[in-house]
């Protein structure tokens, strides 16, 4: 048997990434762009083009995009982008999300309840809407989605529920397709170090109050990790691009705990 080229694992393959403007999603981005992938790049914010300019310096494939994935008529444009450029999708990585407000859930006010499951929940589900068809008719397509250990935390339960619902369509969809080669699988991310957005999540300065809320959510996040550490964002993207791998093709259905040690 021929030996795999580790540092091509996503030659001639196309690979969608979303929320690739920042933190892990430019992060996989830069990581499948220079293993060989044609790398679709999806993100509402403009700063995914200088994203896609990196790698296309470095001489990689790249379409960006600049999309709402909260909607479904953004996750349909993301895919035509795709179909337009190469011709099919071959990998799906979905990893919009994140927490907008950190408190306990008896102060969360009724729209702030719905915002955090529209950004943290809703992009996958349409993403993977927009993507499946295509998937199912060429009976070959991975997609990965990022959840969070947080479905077990605290001073985040919209959040939490958004991310138990990605884990619960990740299994959903896996039983699905699996006859029809279609692995789905999620990681589920730990606490990760990154720079600073420069976009926020959240433009509202926080108050004493708010912070030492958000301390709380720190603080647990250490103690419930076997390593008592914050991962890197190097450790996140390892193991998305391993399950978005075809070193992963006996694995569908599974949601991999990356928390040193916090199953979630």
């Amino acid at each position: 048997m021929q030996a795999r080229d580790r540092n091509a694992r996503f030659a001639d393959k196309v690979v969608v990434v979303t929320g690739a403007a920042q933190g892990i999603g430019r992060g996989v981005a830069l990581a499948v762009a220079a293993e060989g992938a044609s790398v679709v790049l999806v993100d509402r914010a403009e700063l995914v083009h200088e994203v896609a300019g990196e790698i296309a310096a470095g001489g990689g494939k790249v379409v960006a995009v600049t999309a709402d994935l909260e909607t479904y008529a953004g996750a349909s444009e993301m895919a035509q982008a795709a179909l337009d450029a190469w011709g099919r999708i071959d990998v799906l990585v979905n990893n919009v999300g994140g927490t907008i407000w950190a408190k306990p859930y008896q102060h969360y006010e009724e729209d702030q309840i719905e915002a955090e499951i529209r950004r943290s929940l809703f992009p996958t589900l349409w993403c993977c809407r927009a993507v499946l068809p295509g998937m199912v008719e060429r009976r070959h397509g991975v997609i990965v989605n990022v959840s969070s250990i947080a479905t077990r935390s605290i001073h985040r339960v919209p959040y939490a529920a958004a991310k138990g619902g990605v884990n619960a369509l990740t299994a959903s969809l896996a039983f699905e397709h699996a006859a029809e080669g279609i692995r789905v699988n999620a990681v589920a991310t730990g606490g990760t170090e990154a720079p600073p957005r420069r976009i926020p999540r959240n433009a509202a300065p926080q108050s004493a109050q708010e912070a030492s809320w958000y301390q709380a959510i720190v603080d647990q996040t250490v103690a419930s990790s076997l390593m008592r550490r914050y991962g890197t964002i190097d450790e996140q993207v390892g193991a998305i691009l391993f399950l978005a791998s075809d070193e992963a093709s006996y694995l569908t259905g599974t949601v991999m705990p990356v928390g040193g040690g916090d199953q979630g």
